[in-house]
């Protein structure tokens, strides 16, 4: 998913990115305008909304019972004005996010954007250089319209290489120091190892671990989604 829920993840997969957005609703449920409300935007790059039926029927996830309507729920149970926001694109990697970013950011005017996007580029063995450079670029778009940003720290298979895997995840805690940017923790940390969490592929949690992602994501999001 991509960018923006934004719904934002990386992918080891391209985990998961997501968007969370506090926002006016009508009466059908429908978000009815961009006023800055509580608006988290997230930006992935695994599950988009039109890649959730597919997502379902392949990961074997039955409607609503995917983590980020697991919280959904939640915040609506707890009366939190905290509309998600998925509008990630399957497989994507920080140059499709930041090609995005802005059209994203004048149409939500979210008041809070997590980013998840960087693990398709490193499965690409994309330069961390460059998977840097447009993460600082999609940080400074949001940062400019007085969005706080969460950077999600991503994880890579070791296989990469110790060199290139180091690099990589250091990127993100470097860009954590920077004023503006605030590090947030791999959403799969306690569930990726966990092979009864995970598909076959290793890659992608299954349906059992979805209940605990939306856990562990309400926990992490707390201090920033204050009422």
């Amino acid at each position: 998913a991509g960018v923006f829920e934004c719904h934002c993840t990386r992918r080891w997969d391209g985990w998961r990115n997501v968007s969370f957005i506090r926002a006016k609703r009508d009466f059908n449920g429908t978000v009815t305008s961009p006023d800055r409300g509580r608006y988290v935007e997230a930006i992935e790059d695994l599950n988009g909304f039109g890649q959730l039926s597919a997502i379902r029927i392949e990961h074997g996830i039955e409607e609503g019972s995917q983590w980020t309507e697991i919280l959904q729920i939640k915040y609506n149970e707890q009366k939190t004005e905290l509309v998600i926001i998925n509008a990630s694109i399957s497989g994507d990697t920080t140059g499709g996010g930041l090609s995005r970013i802005e059209s994203l950011l004048n149409k939500y005017n979210p008041e809070i954007l997590l980013i998840e996007l960087g693990g398709n580029d490193a499965l690409r063995g994309y330069p961390v250089k460059k998977i840097k450079s447009n993460l600082d670029k999609i940080s400074s778009l949001a940062i400019e319209k007085k969005v706080e940003v969460l950077l999600m720290q991503i994880r890579i298979p070791p296989n990469y290489g110790r060199r290139y895997v180091s690099a990589f995840e250091n990127l993100f805690v470097e860009m954590g120091t920077q004023e503006g940017i605030n590090l947030f923790p791999f959403m799969l940390e306690t569930v990726a190892l966990n092979k009864d969490l995970m598909l076959p592929d290793g890659i992608h949690p299954n349906a059992k671990a979805q209940p605990l992602i939306a856990e562990f994501m309400y926990n992490k999001l707390q201090r920033y989604v204050k009422d």
